[in-house]
């Protein structure tokens, strides 16, 4: 039997703790930031509860870590830990779409814009 190696939490590309560690690879922000990158980039709505949660456990787990802050608002920035994290949950995702592509005889996936670590900020 394979042995899944994304983190547990990392498994869906909608799962909240994908899409703050994607929005965070591009640099260090605040809940309400955050929340307003993910729905223009993913087209996804987080409710406070879903945003907070995931960043707690994202923290919990070092995978991101808060910054100080002058006001009111914490921002936040990935970890070198998330960005592994990530690189890997692209990685699985990657893979995922590759074969089903090719099951479902969709041909090269080279038509599709390629996303790479580049792309996602997380290039260094």
């Amino acid at each position: 039997m394979a042995r899944n190696t994304t983190p547990v939490g990392l498994r869906r590309p909608n799962d909240p703790p994908i899409l703050i560690l994607t929005s965070l690879a591009d640099g260090p922000k605040h809940g309400h930031a955050l929340a307003k990158d993910i729905e223009a980039f993913a087209g996804v709505v987080l409710g406070p509860g879903a945003l907070y949660g995931a960043i707690t456990r994202l923290e919990e787990r070092g995978l991101i870590e808060a910054l100080e802050s002058h006001d009111r608002r914490r921002p936040y920035r990935i970890t070198s830990g998330g960005r592994a994290a990530l690189a890997q949950a692209v990685h699985d995702m990657r893979t995922l779409a590759a074969v089903g592509a090719m099951r479902l005889g969709l041909g090269a996936m080279d038509r599709a814009r390629p996303v790479g670590l580049s792309t996602l900020g997380m290039a260094r």
